[in-house]
């Protein structure tokens, strides 16, 4: 599917969404969709060159930060929140994805994994969710008809784990148990809290070590018998920020072609 393929419906006219992540992959997929659904995007992205081209095509701005630094995270993200004036969508889609045998991760490797895929979830929702109950205390919104999305990126490997992929399958393990609890906190101040567990997606992070029988492996694994587009999941994003999925949150929803059914 092509930015050209799309056929806007206007579902999230006038939402203000920050993307992190956006750069390119599922992120630059879910910023485009949103951007054709109406929505005003800001992208938070360390890669400058693709995460600026990206926004540059889809209409959004775009935000340099490291994730990785906590006070980088705060200042970058209040700045494009300003920008956008307020905030009505969150979604946390940047993370990274190394392998490693259990017995050789480093305690390095291990607080890396956390710090980028689950700690730099906790800081940036902190910032939205702030900004969203301040929103609505200030008359910006209609906290009975317009709650406030944050829709986290987690994985299939946070429900299974795989060989080599401690470090990561607990890091996103926890993205899910931090998305039910900001969904029991946040839910009396009209803020809905979900995440996507993605299977194999096609993206360009996977590239440089999957092979064509890698694929093929893979798809045997779907009943449908492919691997996922970044598309696929940016569809099931868009519903989830959409008032479609208004009275939705808490939840770990899979889109992984059948891999798994839990």
């Amino acid at each position: 599917m092509t930015d050209a393929s799309l056929v806007p419906t206007a579902r999230l006219k006038g939402r203000r969404i920050v993307v992190t992540g956006g750069a390119r992959g599922i992120g630059a997929s879910i910023a485009s969709r949103f951007a054709a659904e109406g929505a005003d995007v800001a992208i938070l992205d360390l890669l400058e060159g693709p995460g600026a081209a990206t926004a540059a095509r889809i209409g959004a701005s775009f935000f340099r930060v490291d994730l990785s630094d906590e006070a980088d995270t705060r200042t970058v993200l209040t700045e494009a929140i300003d920008s956008l004036g307020g905030i009505d969508v969150l979604v946390n889609n940047a993370g990274i994805l190394r392998f490693a045998p259990l017995l050789e991760i480093t305690t390095e490797d291990w607080d890396t994994m956390f710090r980028i895929n689950t700690r730099a979830m906790l800081v940036t929702t902190q910032v939205a969710a702030k900004r969203m109950i301040a929103q609505r205390q200030g008359g910006q919104a209609d906290a009975s008809t317009a709650p406030g999305k944050i829709v986290n990126m987690a994985s299939m490997g946070g429900k299974t784990g795989g060989a080599g992929q401690a470090h990561y399958a607990a890091s996103k393990a926890a993205v899910i148990a931090l998305t039910r609890v900001t969904a029991l906190e946040l839910g009396p101040e009209a803020i809905t809290a979900n995440c996507i567990c993605p299977g194999y997606v096609l993206t360009e992070m996977g590239a440089a070590t999957r092979t064509e029988a890698d694929v093929a492996e893979w798809s045997s694994y779907s009943p449908l018998g492919r691997l996922a587009q970044p598309e696929d999941v940016a569809g099931v994003a868009t519903f989830l920020a959409s008032s479609d999925a208004d009275y939705l949150t808490g939840q770990a929803i899979n889109v992984t072609g059948g891999m798994i059914m839990h």
